[in-house]
Order: structure tokens, then C-alpha cells, then sequence
């Protein structure tokens, strides 16, 4: 079992920064994809950027150049570092964890990011 708890949200005007953490409750990251995903009101949740155990990343369009997925495995700790936000970044935004041996998936229990003036 995993633990994910993620922190960093809040509100911020157009153009503005936020950096989310996600903090895992044991070492996993040598073994697990970690992924970032959002999910606005009335819409699917999506992948936003996603980090391989060897350190390959992968955005979608809409947020490449302007996010950036990390992980700092001594601290157990994923982070999205989002830049240049527009108000259609608004969303829950969730943290998962995927043991890509076995299958198995966790998730967060989300932080809110408001990009509002």
C-alpha cells in the first residue's frame, strides 16, 4: 500500500507560479511511474505530466513548456512545477502512483488550483 499527499494548491492570477508537492508514505519511486492528473468541473480527468522511474517525462500540448514534473527520491517526493497559469488550468489536481509490475495504481486526495484575477 501507498500513500500519496499532495499540497501546493491555492489561487493565482493569470500568469502566475504554484509548485504542488506529492509526498509518498515509503520509497517507490526506483520502481513507480508517477503521474500528474487534473480534473475540472464537468470534464474527464486527464494526465498533465507523467515521470518514468529512469526520469523520462511526458506532457500533453496543453501544458507543455509551461509544466514541469520532478522527483526528488531522497525526500520521496514528486513535484509539478506550473508556470505561466490561465484560468483553463483551474482544477483539482490529483497525484498518482503507478507499480507498473504489478498493475496496481494509487492516487491522492487531490489539491485545489484556482487561476482566477
Amino acid at each position: 500500500q501507498v500513500q500519496l499527499v499532495e499540497s501546493g494548491g491555492g489561487l493565482v492570477q493569470p500568469g502566475g507560479s504554484l509548485r504542488l508537492s506529492c509526498a509518498a508514505s515509503r520509497s517507490i519511486f526506483r520502481s513507480y511511474a508517477m503521474g500528474w492528473y487534473r480534473q475540472a468541473p464537468g470534464k474527464q480527468r486527464e494526465l498533465v505530466a507523467a515521470i518514468t522511474s529512469t526520469g523520462s517525462t511526458n506532457y500533453p500540448d496543453s501544458v507543455k513548456g509551461r509544466f514541469t514534473i520532478s522527483k526528488d527520491i531522497a525526500k520521496n517526493t514528486v513535484y509539478l512545477q506550473m508556470n505561466s497559469l490561465k484560468p483553463e488550468d483551474t482544477a483539482v489536481y490529483y497525484c498518482n502512483a503507478e507499480d507498473v509490475i504489478r498493475g496496481l495504481y494509487y492516487w491522492g486526495q487531490g489539491t485545489q488550483v484556482t487561476v482566477s484575477s
